[in-house]
């Protein structure tokens, strides 16, 4: 699988523009390493919106879902450091969601990242199961490396003590991830797979946007000899 483990953190958030230099700051300099460096949690990856709201979006792949419901990161989110505590209250429009992997087709990681958002009712999952092993599929498009399912965990998403996410309606909500050489092709994946008429049977989506990724960062990196 391109995705690396079986768990997701899935953060997006927007902030006021004269709060984003520190925002950005304190995501860069403590908060990416704080999180990867916990155990289970494997890479982070940072992304801006293209076209998108809310503007900023993060991802944390750990090892199994497990791990974000695990001792340590429970401890980490009940511990939060000051920076973080002031951060964290600033956020607007937050959606925070834990999710399984459930899809991960092609091979590595692209500069711009589509994000389609979907909103199944239990007995919808299994055909749109189905239905989303044929549209995720990269090879049928140039400049789209891989696309993944995330399907939301409602028991593990929300807020916390910490963290002021919205009102979490969309705790069931699966997410499909299209990683791209360009905004182009992911867009252009999305208009043809889930926006159009060939989105059927799958209803509209909830939300469409594209991203462009802003940095990473592997459990490698951080490893202290």
């Amino acid at each position: 699988m391109p995705l690396a483990g079986k768990g997701m953190l899935l953060t997006s958030m927007n902030i006021d523009a004269a709060d984003e230099p520190d925002f950005n700051r304190w995501y860069d300099r403590e908060h990416l390493e704080e999180r990867v460096a916990i155990d289970g949690f494997l890479e982070a990856r940072r992304y801006v919106a293209h076209a998108a709201n809310p503007k900023y979006l993060c991802l944390y792949s750990t090892a199994t879902l497990d791990v974000l419901d695990s001792p340590a990161y429970r401890a980490r989110l009940a511990s939060p450091t000051d920076w973080s505590r002031q951060s964290m209250a600033r956020f607007k429009d937050m959606l925070r969601v834990v999710a399984c992997i459930t899809v991960s087709n092609g091979s590595g990681r692209g500069a711009a990242l589509g994000v389609v958002r979907l909103r199944p009712t239990p007995d919808q999952a299994a055909r749109w199961r189905d239905a989303l092993q044929d549209k995720l599929a990269p090879e049928a498009r140039d400049g789209v490396i891989s696309m993944h399912l995330l399907e939301s965990e409602p028991e593990l998403s929300g807020a916390t003590a910490d963290i002021p996410a919205a009102r979490n309606d969309g705790a069931r909500d699966w997410f499909v991830l299209i990683d791209g050489t360009h905004v182009g092709a992911v867009s252009a994946v999305i208009a043809e797979r889930f926006t159009g008429p060939a989105a059927s049977p799958l209803p509209p989506p909830v939300s469409v946007g594209t991203y462009s990724l802003m940095w990473d960062l592997a459990k490698s990196d951080i490893a202290r000899g």
